[in-house]
């Protein structure tokens, strides 16, 4: 009995201590995943305004916004993307359901928008159909300047025309978007990669001329010469540079359409005045694309990362491989986050001043009441105003009136609150009124129309 006893004692005693260790966790401090971001209210105003005239240009130039899923069937992308892209073999975030089946937290957003094309009717639309889209996508690789694993991309494609001057027209919107939101330093790169039946014997060429150089390429390029040989142009490891840049150039090999398609194109680019460098290397990432592609990409500066601004290009035969009927197509797509550093670099932003920002300040129990009445009836009113009801003393009250830049300043005591009054603050002169509760929205109307001192 007393060895049970001795034995229950101890039993307490561990448990005592296991609480007691249990106590002293220390918690991480939590942090974001690396790769991910918060877009925080400083930068808002950079944000505002690229969004603010993507939409005024997506409207001028006859596009329709669509919004999709963030998870799509990874098959969707396998099959659009390709094998041997980056993207597919490395940076999709592929997981399994509950319900088991395989899906994506899609990496770009053209396949999803081509796939809701074939699948909500939208193909049977008078063509040419524009849509356009702004949302995040989802990629595992490397983290740097403007480019994260979620990141923000504005897309833009247009279905049912193959006339190389919608190519042209294409380019022009990236062309005046980049302006309207004050990037101005940058250079346009084209190519064209022709079609399946003239990049077949191209295939060959590249494969016959990198055989030699393969124990030199990096290791991913080794595989792709296999897998994907084209995919060795879109290597941006500085090893496989020299032998990228003396390789044959795929404009050479063009069959006689795409010849015409591409000289026509550039015909257009030239009556519309807009300079461009024609790229041999220019392949794009993604497997889908054909004929015309571009790029929009910094002046190099030296020391500094010369990535895309924008990019896109022709992909005629992605509908069909889908499920859909034949369709020409086309698109380019622009990373958000790569525009505002690019804008916070040339053009950088200062947040407007709320020229007649209001602030509410209150004392007590019954002026606190009286406040809370008065802010409902300005916000309904559409007046700007806001508070710190949080804090009792009138002194820090109005230092954080100061602050934030408010003009005026409404305050409402007890005495005030009791004799249905309200004192107006001016807040740049110091100078102050008492006005009667029913008159308050009157008066504040004549003071906001006057001149800021």
């Amino acid at each position: 009995m007393g060895r049970k006893k001795r034995g229950q004692n101890k039993s307490k005693l561990n448990e005592s201590n296991n609480l007691k260790k249990a106590k002293k966790i220390v918690y991480e401090k939590p942090v974001s995943l690396r790769g991910m971001h918060d877009i925080l209210p400083q930068d808002q105003i950079y944000w505002d305004k690229i969004r603010s005239n993507i939409k005024r240009m997506a409207g001028n130039f006859g596009y329709q916004r669509i919004d999709t899923p963030i998870l799509e069937k990874a098959n969707l992308f396998e099959r659009s993307v390709g094998e041997g892209t980056d993207i597919v073999d490395k940076e999709m975030y592929t997981f399994r359901t509950k319900g088991k089946d395989k899906v994506t937290l899609r990496p770009e957003l053209t396949a999803s928008i081509v796939r809701a094309y074939i699948e909500r009717g939208l193909s049977r639309w008078p063509k040419p159909v524009k849509l356009y889209s702004i949302g995040p996508i989802f990629r595992y690789e490397k983290p740097q300047a403007g480019r994260y694993r979620e990141h923000y991309q504005i897309d833009f494609e247009v279905f049912g025309r193959m006339d190389p001057l919608l190519d042209a027209q294409m380019i022009l919107l990236v062309d005046i978007i980049l302006k309207k939101i004050g990037i101005k330093d940058y250079q346009l790169l084209v190519n064209s990669i022709g079609c399946p039946k003239c990049r077949k014997s191209y295939l060959k060429q590249l494969v016959n001329y990198f055989k030699p150089y393969k124990s030199r390429l990096c290791a991913d390029c080794q595989r792709r010469l296999t897998k994907n040989p084209l995919r060795i142009l879109d290597c941006k490891q500085e090893k496989c540079q020299p032998f990228i840049e003396g390789a044959p150039q795929i404009i050479n090999s063009l069959c006689e359409e795409c010849h015409d398609h591409f000289k026509s194109m550039l015909e257009y680019l030239d009556e519309l005045e807009l300079q461009y460098v024609i790229n041999p290397s220019l392949v794009r990432g993604l497997d889908y694309y054909n004929r015309t592609v571009f790029e929009f990409v910094p002046n190099p500066v030296k020391g500094e990362s010369n990535a895309s601004l924008a990019g896109g290009g022709r992909y005629d035969g992605l509908v069909k491989k889908l499920g859909g009927k034949k369709t020409p197509a086309i698109g380019f797509g622009m990373g958000m986050e790569r525009l505002v550093l690019e804008l916070k670099k040339s053009h950088p932003l200062e947040q407007k001043e709320k020229k007649n920002l209001i602030f509410l300040i209150q004392l007590g129990e019954l002026g606190k009441m009286k406040s809370l009445k008065l802010l409902s009836g300005l916000q309904k009113a559409g007046i700007s105003v806001t508070e710190s009801f949080g804090k009792d003393s009138i002194k820090s009250q109005l230092k954080i009136a100061d602050k934030i830049g408010a003009r005026l300043a409404l305050i409402i005591g007890q005495k005030e609150a009791l004799e249905s009054t309200v004192i107006i603050r001016n807040m740049h002169t110091g100078s102050q009124k008492i006005v009667a509760e029913t008159k308050i929205m009157e008066q504040l109307k004549q003071e906001l129309r006057k001149k800021q001192i």
